[in-house]
């Protein structure tokens, strides 16, 4: 018997489990600094998520959703998308992008911006292709690419600090045009953009845009566009729709979220726009992964826009309200860091906000020949022995570019106020007991 056990063990051991396109994607950050902030944080500014709710409007009409007379609620729907909420997603960003958009083939909803960014990379990416992937960037974009088999190629966004002394913003760190220029190639499938852009905060001028556009059109590359947070947008910043400009229609996948739209993340509910000979694919992705989204999220986020574009730039409208109230808290937070020395960078869009670390470096001391990026150490430090969680920057970097970037760390100030008093309450004592000798 216990032969036969060796032989049974050597035989269910004999070779790797696991796909070859799994290999070297299995750590994710998240996993790790959920489990960290859930064990030792008091205030947790690292996940981006509200802990506020989403508006009444939306609550309500979710619940009239479940609790109507309609049981068809509790079914499936249209597997591409519940007919109420493409046709009132076609209608406003028909108007946006100032075209007619038909909701049968130029939207899709999606299990989140997640999935919809999952259906691009496996319709279009091929084994040799290459995906341009400006950094920082949202961390699954690397991951995705290498499990379609296509080659990320990266291409960083450079800081420059301001001259004037000022704090520095997102809008201080800049693509080279040059460096972006030289990374297209005949091998180039895509590049994805992400504007607003997390982590930083960045709102891409209509400038740089028309510098990616024009590449793209020049080397007949897609473009991936990540607009989740096309709403939170501050001091008066315009987001630009890279679908809008010259050429680019027929080339973009535009991505958007109901998480980010209307402060509701745990319903899972997100969006493709774009035209239908690109949408084609990602349905044949869509149906044969989670085929359906939830009909009733589906339903409320329809009411929702519903309101929206009747509302449509008006004083009530959420679009308007909810970046009136994040900016409140964005600075709140910005007064809060620059007044214990971790500098912020003010970020022009987003519920993120990246600081410098360098003036707590002593607190972490160094540690020789170690692999893990410096504001990795500084982040598990932080929550462990401060209970204050969040994200290191470097986490938004390709490999060979993570300890470049290893003195920031990334805040969500999308909280409550109670929520941001606390962390800045923990700054203000980290910062008394340095200085007390």
């Amino acid at each position: 018997q216990t032969q036969f056990l060796s032989l049974s063990l050597q035989a269910t051991m004999s070779r790797p489990v696991q796909a070859r396109r799994l290999e070297g994607i299995d750590k994710n950050i998240w996993v790790e600094f959920v489990k960290l902030a859930a064990t030792y944080s008091t205030v947790n500014l690292g996940q981006g998520f509200p802990d506020f709710p989403p508006p009444d409007f939306l609550k309500e009409a979710f619940v009239r959703a479940l609790s109507g007379e309609d049981h068809l609620m509790h079914q499936y729907t249209r597997a591409f998308g519940h007919p109420p909420l493409v046709k009132i997603l076609a209608q406003f960003y028909g108007k946006l992008l100032g075209q007619d958009l038909d909701p049968m083939t130029n939207v899709m909803v999606t299990v989140g911006a997640y999935q919809a960014l999952f259906c691009c990379f496996q319709a279009f990416v091929d084994e040799g292709d290459e995906v341009i992937i400006i950094e920082p960037f949202f961390d699954c974009y690397e991951p995705m690419v290498k499990m379609a088999g296509g080659t990320p190629v990266f291409v960083p966004l450079r800081p420059e600090a301001p001259k004037d002394g000022k704090l520095m913003s997102s809008a201080d760190w800049q693509l080279d045009p040059a460096e972006l220029a030289s990374k297209f190639s005949k091998r180039t499938k895509a590049i994805v953009l992400n504007s607003p852009n997390n982590p930083l905060g960045k709102v891409f001028s209509r400038g740089e845009l028309e510098l990616i556009a024009d590449l793209c059109v020049k080397h007949d590359t897609l473009c991936i566009s990540d607009e989740v947070y096309e709403w939170l947008v501050y001091d008066g910043k315009e987001h630009v729709r890279i679908a809008s400009l010259q050429g680019m229609w027929d080339r973009t996948m535009m991505i958007g979220s109901a998480g980010k739209t209307f402060s509701a993340t745990g319903w899972k509910v997100g969006w493709i726009v774009g035209p239908n000979r690109l949408l084609q694919h990602l349905r044949t992705v869509h149906q044969n992964s989670v085929y359906h989204c939830a009909t009733a999220a589906q339903e409320a986020v329809a009411r929702g826009f519903q309101r929206e574009l009747e509302l449509y730039g008006k004083a009530d409208s959420y679009f308007v309200q909810l970046p009136g109230l994040l900016q409140q808290k964005r600075d709140w937070l910005v007064q809060s860091l620059d007044a214990v020395g971790m500098k912020p960078i003010i970020p022009e869009g987003t519920y993120f906000l990246v600081a410098d670390i360098s003036e707590f470096k002593s607190d972490v001391p160094d540690v020789p020949n170690s692999d893990e990026p410096y504001d990795s150490r500084f982040a598990k430090w932080m929550v462990k022995n401060k209970g204050l969680a969040a994200i290191p920057l470097s986490s938004f970097y390709c490999e060979a570019h993570k300890n470049t970037y290893s003195r920031f760390v990334r805040f969500c100030f999308a909280k409550e106020e109670t929520t941001l008093k606390a962390a800045s309450d923990i700054l203000q004592k980290w910062k008394r007991e340095k200085s007390s000798p």
